[in-house]
């Protein structure tokens, strides 16, 4: 299963759970229990996650997760350990845009939520990735989820041993932000 397969899911499709699966309630960014059998609803399947209804809420499965759908769950990402440091770098970009805020079928770059994003070496040798991102709304109960989602997905790389995320507000985020292909999917132009 790759996330092309997860994008095949349609809106509206409904789907038994296989087992019981974490997963995160939207907008709180609380782990809940989703019980084997119960009927869930595809609300959108983007990037390697998937933000499904359920009696009336919103909540994320992740593609580690997606077992539970009857899928095969999503390897995590990696690279290969001879990859030069451009390749680090594009690899860091294009694990960015995997990531979508659970509500818009934007990624996260696109979406211009990502201010910068840069790769040091430390001392003992080992590569951190530091990226700025923001919200779309300071009060975003998504922000760690989504935060979680892009340091998980870049530590696949077998070069970079840690990832910081922060969080900032400064400037604040606003659709003049957004990519034209993000404005064109949002219907915004």
């Amino acid at each position: 299963m790759d996330i092309e397969q997860v994008a095949s899911l349609t809106r509206g499709q409904k789907l038994p759970l296989q087992r019981d699966v974490e997963a995160i309630a939207i907008p709180f960014g609380t782990v809940q229990t989703l019980a084997e059998d119960s009927e869930i609803s595809v609300m959108q399947a983007k990037g390697s996650s998937v933000s499904v209804g359920f009696e009336g809420r919103l909540y994320l499965i992740e593609g580690r997760h997606l077992d539970a759908l009857g899928l095969e769950p999503l390897p995590t990402p990696t690279l290969d350990e001879s990859a030069s440091e451009a390749e680090i770098e594009a690899f860091v970009w294009d694990q960015l845009r995997t990531c979508f805020d659970p509500e818009i079928p934007v990624n996260i770059v696109d979406l211009g939520l990502v201010y910068g994003c840069r790769i040091d070496r430390l001392i003992s040798g080992e590569r951190m990735v530091t990226v700025r991102m923001t919200l779309t709304a300071p009060g975003c109960g998504m922000g760690e989820v989504i935060a979680a989602d892009a340091r998980s997905k870049i530590l696949g790389a077998p070069q970079i041993s840690k990832v910081h995320t922060e969080i900032v507000f400064s400037p604040p985020w606003s659709r003049d932000m957004m990519s034209d292909e993000a404005k064109l999917e949002l219907g915004m132009f």
